[in-house]
Parts: C-alpha cells; structure tokens; sequence
C-alpha cells in the first residue's frame, strides 16, 4: 500500500525520473524479475549527506542504511570523485577531515545494497529520490515518507517535513534547530514511519497541532537561491534575529533553498514586510517577494522570500 501510495503521488513521475543515465548508474531490474520477488515486503532505510562540488552538482559523503528492526546495516563515510566546495558542515556534521581517510566510492556503495535490491527489498526514506540520485541507484520499490503522508485540506502538493512527522506520529523531533543531521537517525526515522502505518495503521493523513502552526508562521522561506551565493550573504536580505537553516537541494542543480527561523510570528511578519523586494504569491497563494542581492564579490543575485502560511 506504501509503495503504491508513493508512486501514485503526483510528484512521482517527476522526482524519481532519473535519465540520461551514466555509466556508473545502478539500474535494479526487479521489475523483469519473478512474481515472488516483487511482493517481498522486506524493508531497509536509508539517508544520505551531501556536499557541494566545484560543478555544482551534490557528492555523496556519508549513508546510513537500517533494517526493518531498526539494526545498523551500514554506516560508512564515502570519498567524494569532485573537489568539494561546501561541505555544508552546519547540516551535515561533516568536514573536510571526516572523509579525508575515506576510501568508499558511490560503486562499493552501490555493491553493498545490490543483494536487497536484487531480491525485491523496499527502500524506504524521507525524499528518498534525492538520496536515490546521488547513489545514483534506480529501484521501482520504494516508499518515500515525504509522498506517502499529508496534510489535510492543503492545496496542491505541500509535504511534510521528516521532524513534523516524528513530533505528530512518533512523539519525538528527529533534528533540533542548530544540530547536524544524523543519516542513521533519520533512516531510521522514516523506517519508524513506515512502519507506524504497516503494524500500527496510523493515518497517513497529518493534522498539523497548534504549535506546529505557530512554527510554521514563524519562519520565511528563502529558496531558487544560485548555488554561487554563500549562505552568509542570505544575512543581508532580512532584517531582525533569526537563524539560517540551509537546506540541501532536492535536486542536483543550480539552486537550493534556506529557512529563516525567528522567536516569534510577529517578528517573521515585520521581517517581510520590511524586505525590499517585488511582492507577489507562489503558486499556492502563500505571499513572498523577489530580492535582488549584492554579493561581496560584486556581482548581483536574485532569491524569493516567502511566507509559510497564508496571512489569514
């Protein structure tokens, strides 16, 4: 139901269409295979950390795998084949000297996952395509948290975050503001999720608490920010205290997005009303602004600032 609920989400087609492949490309052919092979319900976890490379594509640096019980199957730093330019350590834990004595590649990656895709195994995780295109691994099996729960009454294609769904459905926040990510953490996380609905049958639909609202409004989202601008240089486009929470890309491309996190929704409000910027709604309503930056460096740069939630 899982796997079925994922590849039916609008977003499917587009997330998980990997092509042009490369050579270096795992391409699982589960799909060709026998009967008993696709109905495997054998479940493992996994997440990744990213780092930013000179050509603007995203190396993978660490992956954490876990099984269904929750046992670590691997765990491992991995050498990125790129010159590094943003090891995003704030995000990742990671520095340049954690992966100095790495000597994994993404292939021995690839290799030590083989014998689960090959036999029907479900990959499960939370935006799990992003994982999926830096291993650089394309399996039909998968159950992708990010797709598979909701919102209720929200319009298009909103998705809930991995923390805001442990806090609703497991009790606990799987990242604190300002603390790194952990892979094994958040595999095993969204192996917990999966499972909350498999033996639990929790309700894939999410209603967001009051609380989680009140953060909700609290932030402003900072996103199509070029890859050229340094998350410091974000500083300059709002006005008051906050905190930066950079977000790696979805997507290997050209930009990728940060939050601005503030103490309160007053604060985040009088944050945008004092941005200098083009007003106008995203798709879905929310209001944001387009900002035109001067980098140190000279040149200019254009992001958009949105608000989470509608003002209403």
């Amino acid at each position: 139901m899982l796997v079925r609920l994922t590849v039916e989400h609008p977003s499917y087609s587009l997330d998980y269409s990997f092509k042009p492949y490369s050579e270096d490309w795992f391409v699982s052919d589960v799909g060709m295979k026998m009967k008993k092979v696709m109905e495997s319900t054998n479940m493992v976890a996994v997440d990744c950390e990213m780092v930013l490379c000179e050509d603007g594509t995203e190396g993978l640096v660490r992956v954490g795998v876990v099984d269904r019980d929750l046992k670590v199957i691997l765990d491992e730093f991995v050498k990125p084949n790129k010159p590094v330019v943003d090891y995003r350590t704030d995000i990742t834990g990671i520095t340049a000297e954690d992966i100095e004595n790495a000597s994994l590649s993404v292939v021995d990656i690839q290799e030590t996952l083989q014998p689960f895709l090959s036999t029907g195994t479900i990959l499960v995780g939370h935006s799990l395509n992003r994982d999926l295109e830096v291993l650089k691994i394309d399996h039909p099996k998968v159950i992708d948290t990010a797709l598979v729960f909701k919102y209720p009454n929200t319009r298009k294609l909103r998705r809930p975050s991995l923390n805001n769904l442990c806090k609703s459905i497991l009790g606990y926040e799987v990242r604190k503001t300002g603390v790194p990510h952990d892979c094994v953490h958040d595999a095993s996380a969204a192996m917990k999720l999966a499972l909350a609905v498999v033996e639990k049958r929790v309700d894939t639909t999410i209603k967001p608490s009051k609380e989680m609202l009140e953060v909700e409004k609290a932030k402003l989202f900072l996103h199509k920010i070029p890859n050229n601008v340094p998350s410091e240089e974000l500083e300059q486009v709002l006005s008051g205290k906050f905190t930066l929470d950079v977000k790696q890309a979805k997507t290997q491309g050209r930009y990728y997005c940060a939050f601005a996190l503030f103490h309160s929704s007053e604060d985040a409000d009088q944050a945008f009303e004092h941005i200098d910027g083009i007003e106008m709604t995203d798709s879905l309503g929310l209001p944001q602004k387009v900002v035109i930056i001067k980098l140190s460096s000279g040149s200019r740069a254009s992001i958009y600032v949105r608000k989470m939630v509608q003002d209403e």
